[in-house]
Parts: C-alpha cells; structure tokens; sequence
C-alpha cells in the first residue's frame, strides 16, 4: 500500500504553481520519507468529476521519486496538450492518482494471437516501441478497455501507429503499478516552509 505522502507531494506542487509563496521543506520531507530519495517511475493523473483532465509521467526511473511525482503533477496539471491549463476553480471537482512504476521487462511472444494470450488484463501496464515511435497504457486503462485485442489495438494508435503494426513484431514491455488515489480537498498539503533566519 502506497503511502499518502504521494498524494501530498502531488498536491502540494499544483499549489504551488498557484501560489507563488508557498513552498514545502523538500529536505525534511526526505529526511522523514528516505524512499523518496530512490529514483523512481510514476504517472500523476488527475480526473474532473471522474473524467480525465490530466495525465503526465515517466516509464522510466531517471530522478528521485519525489521530484518525479512533484514535475509529474504539475506537467499533468498544466502541461498536458490535451488539455487547456488547470484553473483553481476547478480544484473542488478534482481527484488526483499517483501510480508508481516497477521497471519494464520484455514481454516475448511469437506473434500477435501469443501476444494476447501473454497479457494480463487489469495487471499489466504496456509500452509499446516500434521504429522511433511509443506509446504506454497504464493498467487503469483496462477498465475502459477490458479485452486484450481492444486494449493493443489502441496502444498502437497511442503510439502513433495502427494495429496493423503488430503484425512487424514491435518491441513490448510490461509493468506493474502501485496507486494512491484521493479527492484534491480531502488531500492534506504539505507544511509551508519556514523562512530560514539570515
């Protein structure tokens, strides 16, 4: 179980952006949280009313897990191209789910019938890379797209591509997730900074 120390963070970098004099105590926090210190994948999302409002995250790890999900929320809260800039007045309707990545491994398969019969609905998160082209589904996204041909067909598209492409055998990874969810106001934000005395 994921501690909600992640929903803080999160929630406490959009603040952030809104409020230009607030802060939080990066340094305490890791002292008190020393994982956070580990490199680590996460994808932050946030939902308006259970819709989609904002997705942003890594596949890989390449930072601590803490500045990971602290530039994943803010990227999935104003970053996103799918969507214009959050606004405040939308922060009552919004839930915020912080997914923590384990690394990818090679999925083998022979052919695309192996490929289906490989997956595991509602466990696996996938990446697909074919030819300089990417894309990943989280293994939320089974909930909308429960059977495995319906759930490849659209990573294909995802990634730019069609599913077509997986008769030229691309490159897949899976992975698994961990995720915290909570509703934006239930989530308590992080202790302001104190200023440091000259």
């Amino acid at each position: 179980m994921l501690d909600s120390i992640l929903l803080r963070i999160a929630k406490s970098s959009i603040l952030r952006e809104f409020n230009g004099s607030y802060d939080f105590d990066k340094n305490k926090l890791l002292e008190s949280y020393t994982f956070l210190k580990e490199d680590g994948a996460s994808f932050v999302t946030l939902k308006y009313d259970e819709h989609l409002r904002g997705c942003i995250g890594s596949v890989v790890a390449h930072r601590s897990l803490m500045s990971d999900i602290a530039a994943n929320a803010v990227s999935a809260a104003f970053y996103d191209p799918r969507f214009h800039q959050l606004h405040e007045n939308e922060l009552p309707h919004i839930s915020i789910e912080v997914s923590v990545l384990s690394e990818p491994t090679l999925l083998e398969y022979e052919d695309f019938d192996d490929l289906l019969k490989k997956v595991v609905p509602d466990i696996d998160g996938l990446i697909l890379k074919h030819q300089g082209y990417q894309g990943t589904f989280l293994p939320q996204v089974w909930e909308q797209l429960p059977s495995p041909k319906e759930f490849l067909g659209h990573l294909s598209m995802k990634a730019g591509l069609n599913p077509s492409v997986y008769a030229e055998h691309p490159t897949i990874y899976r992975y698994r997730v961990e995720a915290v969810e909570g509703k934006f106001d239930e989530i308590v934000e992080l202790e302001q900074k104190k200023e440091e005395l000259a």
